[in-house]
């Protein structure tokens, strides 16, 4: 039995060919499934009997089970998605006046052990299917759908999402591109690539993938102006180190004027925010179609970090935007439901051994 959420439109049209059928049935079933949120085969009454009654027999779409729903102060929503008996992973909706943006998980926890992140600290089980990944939007769509809660100036309930969520979605590369792909299909949620945000700490060799396949924007997890203060924060540093990230970076951006990565920055009290750590960036980003997210800490059980006092954040903010840098302070959301940027931690047994260096190349490089 295969889980037709699985497949982008080119994967679902082999899928429709190897039965001996045409692959439009791709569009067709596309447009049942995404648009209309219909997951009973025999409604769909364009297709054949037969072929209804094969689809029975060798396919299902299946979603995640809501394990629990809470909604902060602020209006932003977070779902604990239950995947199987050992796992679950968090979603968060965000609201805004004509926009809704959803942050979607990647991975059960995440490999790379940055040491300011509540998601990191739960350790690393397995990669998200492109399933259980496009489910998370499905899911949305069809709750905000249900409840009429839908985007003022979107034809969807979901007008923005960001690869935010639990994970590091370059190391889950193949499933992370087809689920974009999803995404942006017109026969499923037709989401442009400027509306599609992917996160990640900077796996190399990923980012010129990504770039060839599916460029989307991006958002690089910077969060220090040099090697030695990175290597700390984000080990992965250690094996791409900045130089080799900002000239992937560079890559990336080439060719279209109208793309401008966004660098996020959290603020540590006395870690990475001091003037020098400003200037630094300055240096680091100077020349370079950037935007900083200055991202405020959000603490989370048993964190050694404090966040930076706000004068201090203000004072680091102008030191870049007195150099031109586009810099913005970014608004805590969900911060008393454990919501807010790097407080996702849902439920995963950790199988790694940490003790070792999880950012080897058996995990980095997985599906590169």
């Amino acid at each position: 039995m295969v889980n037709l959420l699985d497949f982008d439109r080119e994967g679902l049209a082999s899928f429709f060919v190897e039965l001996g059928e045409k692959p439009f049935r791709a569009t067709q079933v596309m447009k049942w499934i995404h648009q209309q949120a219909v997951v009973d085969f025999d409604a769909y009454t364009n297709l054949s009997k037969a072929l209804r009654q094969q689809l029975k027999e060798i396919a299902y779409v299946s979603q995640p089970q809501v394990q629990m729903s809470q909604t902060a102060q602020d209006g932003t929503r977070k779902w604990l998605l239950q995947l199987d008996s050992d796992n679950s992973i968090e979603m968060v909706l965000i609201p805004e006046e004509g926009r809704n943006t959803l942050c979607v998980s990647s991975q059960v926890g995440c490999a790379l052990d940055c040491c300011f992140c509540a998601t990191a600290q739960q350790g690393f089980n397995r990669n998200l299917s492109t399933a259980e990944i496009i489910a998370q939007l499905w899911l949305a769509e069809h709750i905000l759908t249900q409840e009429g809660d839908q985007a003022d100036n979107a034809k969807r309930a979901i007008s923005n999402v960001v690869m935010m969520g639990m994970g590091e979605p370059l190391t889950n590369l193949n499933n992370v591109i087809k689920a974009m792909n999803v995404m942006m299909d017109d026969f499923a949620y037709g989401l442009s690539w400027r509306h599609i945000t992917l996160s990640t700490t900077g796996i190399v060799p990923a980012l010129a993938r990504l770039k060839e396949t599916c460029p989307v924007n991006i958002a690089i997890s910077l969060h220090a102006p040099n090697d030695a203060l990175r290597n700390k924060l984000v080990p992965i540093n250690q094996k791409y180190p900045l130089a080799e990230l900002m000239s992937a970076c560079r890559a990336y951006a080439k060719g279209n004027p109208q793309r401008r990565i966004t660098f996020e920055y959290i603020m540590l009290k006395d870690i990475n925010d001091s003037p020098a750590h400003a200037r630094a960036l300055v240096k680091l980003l100077q020349g370079f179609p950037a935007k900083v997210n200055l991202i405020p800490f959000n603490p989370f059980p048993d964190t050694r970090y404090i966040c930076s006092p706000r004068e201090t954040i203000d004072h680091f903010r102008d030191i870049l935007v007195q150099a031109k840098l586009l810099t913005v302070t970014r608004k805590t959301r969900g911060g008393d439901i454990d919501a807010a940027c790097g407080q996702l931690a849902g439920k995963v047994r950790d199988r790694t051994q940490r003790q070792f260096k999880l950012f080897n190349k058996e995990i980095v490089n997985e599906t590169i």
